[in-house]
């Protein structure tokens, strides 16, 4: 009894109520009222796409330009912590920022993103479905994606291991701006924000990739697909996420091998077995090289005259999707970046980033694409004219030898994927809980259980209500706008912390220097 009153006494009421009350009110609205919410946040979505667009895509080449003077600047000599060692393996490290960072839509849009690419007018128009196609998609999982996640795992990593602040939440990357105030109600609204953006992030996600899983599994085992089969392996997969974050750190890395192993393993499946190596091979190198040729136009297009909205519809959602993403992810990549410096954690976190990931899309994007291009498998076609991303997935999965085979495989893949990033998200959000918590304290299990079913009931009443590809990439995008500022707030309080930290360190080297000379 004494213990859970000691818990008690640790818990940020505010910031687990307020949130459950909030998901409870909205899974209700949409589940009750799913015409009314979808029309509403559509048109909310479009007012933000349309009006507000530069403000993201300011915001996004500006972090990814803010990555690189943190790393190429004096603040990149910065040790992450007094230890030399790091805790981690680079491996270890590695697979961990990839597959924390990286949840199993990453296969689902590898596999389906190339053709709604080969449905826009504008692809056509640029060159066509074969060169551009498959360029965007390293484009919108490129660089500036993986800079949300970089900048501020950097600043989080500084506070933690450099600075010792013992509360792990979005407000307190802000105090050496706002000060004081981050304890009071502006701090409590910053991590409100920073919560409420995050169940929406992964509310995306489930939403999004959770039907493949369920029409795999429908294919393999001959269960009924539908909504009631969504759900069951959604609360599944919380069932496993759930039980494997009791292991705490020790278990999230070991999950994290194993899901790079299956990952790999499927990559392998597609490149080997279905017959295309050379021209995947081949369309993902050129891909490669026009992304890189093309970055700054690509990033600072927005199709003033809206002739086509493409860079609305498509960029835009992506920067506010990686924003809502970044609010936990962060703080994982900066607690196990500990012993590393800050250009050794912004470098390696855009080698080991950007390697998982345009490895996933060149392999798995450009088979179908080949499938389509060369075999007269219309998968673009077939989503145009209204069928279901899963099964057009599917129809690329029956291309391959034994294709239940590689069917299982993704499913346990995705599984794995979902339950890394699940881990570690559980993890760290629980943090948010806490009104201080040490940077070698783990939360308790009890509160790692209330996030993981917390996370599920946004999906749950989004799958439930049936609503649009659209409408769900719409909900990440209204999340995302306020959380910009703060991302903006927590990297100028990093580099006016880090500035004072180096003068400090200065000082200390200048008086060191006299006394041996005094000696």
């Amino acid at each position: 009894m004494k213990k859970q009153e000691k818990l008690q006494d640790q818990i940020d009421w505010f910031s687990m109520i307020v949130p459950l009350c909030i998901v409870i009110i909205l899974c209700a609205v949409f589940m009750i009222l799913p015409g009314q919410s979808d029309v509403l946040i559509q048109a909310v979505r479009g007012f933000l796409g349309d009006e507000g667009g530069i403000y993201y895509a300011v915001l996004g080449l500006g972090i990814f330009l803010c990555t690189m003077y943190m790393a190429f600047s004096r603040y990149g000599s910065i040790r992450l912590g007094k230890e030399t060692e790091v805790e981690y393996t680079s491996f270890q490290w590695g697979t961990m920022i990839f597959t924390s960072t990286m949840a199993a839509d990453i296969l689902f849009y590898s596999l389906c993103e190339w053709a709604l690419y080969a449905n826009e007018p504008y692809i056509e128009e640029l060159g066509g479905i074969q060169k551009w196609a498959s360029t965007y998609p390293l484009f919108h999982w490129g660089p500036i994606a993986w800079s949300f996640y970089i900048v501020l795992a950097a600043a989080f990593g500084f506070m933690l291991h450099v600075r010792g602040r013992d509360k792990q939440k979005f407000s307190e990357g802000c105090r050496p701006l706002l000060g004081d105030r981050v304890d009071g109600v502006l701090g409590k609204l910053i991590d409100l924000i920073a919560i409420l953006a995050l169940i929406a992030g992964t509310a995306t996600t489930f939403s999004l990739a959770t039907p493949l899983l369920s029409a795999s599994l429908s294919r393999v085992f001959g269960f009924t697909d539908g909504t009631t089969l969504t759900i069951v392996i959604l609360l599944l997969i919380a069932f496993v996420y759930t039980v494997t974050v009791w292991f705490g750190m020790k278990g999230i890395s070991k999950l994290a091998a194993y899901c790079t192993y299956l990952f790999f393993a499927l990559l392998l499946y597609f490149l080997l077995a279905g017959g295309e190596t050379v021209y995947i091979l081949e369309t993902g190198f050129s891909a490669l090289g026009n992304m890189i040729q093309n970055f700054v136009g690509l990033s600072t297009w927005l199709d003033p005259l809206r002739e086509n909205s493409f860079p609305q519809n498509w960029t835009v959602y992506y920067w506010a999707y990686w924003m809502v993403w970044c609010v936990a992810t962060p703080f994982f990549i900066g607690k196990i970046s500990k012993g590393r410096t800050v250009r050794n954690t912004v470098l390696g976190g855009y080698g080991w980033g950007l390697a998982g990931t345009f490895t996933s899309f060149i392999i798995l994007g450009n088979y179908g694409l080949a499938k389509q291009m060369k075999d007269g498998l219309d998968i673009s076609g077939y989503i145009a004219e209204g069928g279901s991303y899963a099964e057009a997935i599917l129809k690329i999965f029956d291309t391959l030898p034994l294709g239940k085979l590689a069917v299982i495989l993704l499913v346990l893949t995705m599984i794995a994927f979902y339950s890394t990033t699940f881990d570690s998200i559980t993890m760290v959000v629980s943090s948010y809980s806490y009104k201080k918590l040490s940077i070698d304290a783990e939360p308790d299990k009890k509160i790692r259980t209330f996030w993981a079913v917390m996370f599920i009931l946004f999906p749950i009443a989004l799958i439930f209500a049936e609503n649009s590809m659209y409408s769900l990439q719409s909900v990440a995008i209204i999340a995302a706008f306020p959380i910009g500022f703060i991302i903006i707030l927590i990297t100028a309080a990093f580099f006016k912390d880090a500035k004072q930290y180096l003068s400090d360190q200065g000082e200390t080297g200048k008086q060191d220097g006299i006394k041996q000379k005094k000696s």
